[in-house]
């Protein structure tokens, strides 16, 4: 269901904003060199004062006193640059905008992005782990070409994992937390309308997601996840997605949720069999 043929627009690496926010990332904020010294004084004991110092209550009306007040602590923000660049491999790998089949060495994309081989090569390892590339010695990573054959066998799995799930649940949660669930499915559907595939992957596994989190059973979520996430790379012969897939593919999330609202087990049945059967289309 994931699969799609036709993209709209270009993701990261390639991106200058991806690049821009990586660099940032990379060189967090530094700390004052003067902070130290100031920290320094501030951790003396109370009414405890340096030699020579007049005491704050005498001071003079209008004297400045130099950093007279604690510097406030700075908070330095240490964001991960292979986090950031797993996260733009995997929706260039999704938009089609690396090629299955195709070498593409750490480098080449460490430069893309304006940063170091290592980060990129961390990712690229992640995406081996996942099945997304190959690992090619001594030249880079090959995406992986993957068939309908494959992606038929991702479907069944998860059919067998999350259709029995979704099943019980429609008989146990209540209508409040299958309305709450809205934002989510209105997310899908907003992201096929644009047509942008990146986008569309994540709301699809955040919606799934959120489902079958209400089992309580976070084990189940983690791995169901994952073979959501493996299912989306696209099929070597064709890797672009299709605007009217991906909304056919959102409308269910919507249809779903409405059925389950009304406790209609025979449509909810139905549907979550559907959805999961037409996943290789």
């Amino acid at each position: 269901m994931e699969q799609g043929r036709a993209h709209q627009r270009v993701r990261p690496p390639y991106t200058s904003t991806a690049s821009a926010a990586v660099r940032s990332a990379a060189t967090p904020d530094r700390v004052p060199g003067q902070a130290r010294a100031h920290r320094a004084r501030d951790e003396q004991q109370p009414g405890v004062q340096s030699p020579g110092e007049q005491p704050r209550g005498e001071r003079a009306r209008g004297e400045h006193i130099h950093c007279e007040s604690p510097v406030p602590r700075v908070v330095v923000q240490r964001h991960s640059v292979r986090g950031q660049i797993l996260d733009a491999l995997r929706a260039a790998l999704v938009d089609g905008e690396l090629l299955p089949g195709q070498v593409y060495s750490a480098p080449m994309l460490g430069a893309r992005f304006g940063v170091s081989a290592t980060p990129v090569r961390e990712a690229m390892q992640q995406l081996a782990i996942e099945g997304a590339v190959e690992v090619v010695p001594n030249r880079g990573f090959r995406v992986a070409e993957r068939g309908p054959h494959e992606l038929a066998e991702l479907a069944e799995v998860r059919a067998l994992i999350e259709v029995p799930v979704m099943l019980r649940l429609a008989r146990t949660v209540d209508q409040a937390s299958w309305t709450a669930l809205r934002p989510l499915a209105d997310a899908t559907v907003a992201a096929a309308a644009a047509g942008d595939r990146a986008s569309y992957a994540e709301s699809d596994r955040a919606f799934h997601r959120a489902v079958l989190a209400l089992s309580g059973n976070q084990q189940l979520v983690m791995v169901a996840d994952d073979l959501h996430r493996r299912s989306q790379w696209p099929l070597g012969h064709n890797p672009a997605a299709r605007r009217a897939d991906l909304l056919a593919d959102a409308v269910e999330h919507t249809a779903l949720l409405d059925a389950l609202i009304a406790e209609d087990l025979s449509v909810v049945q139905s549907l979550v069999r559907e959805h999961f059967t037409g996943a290789d289309r």
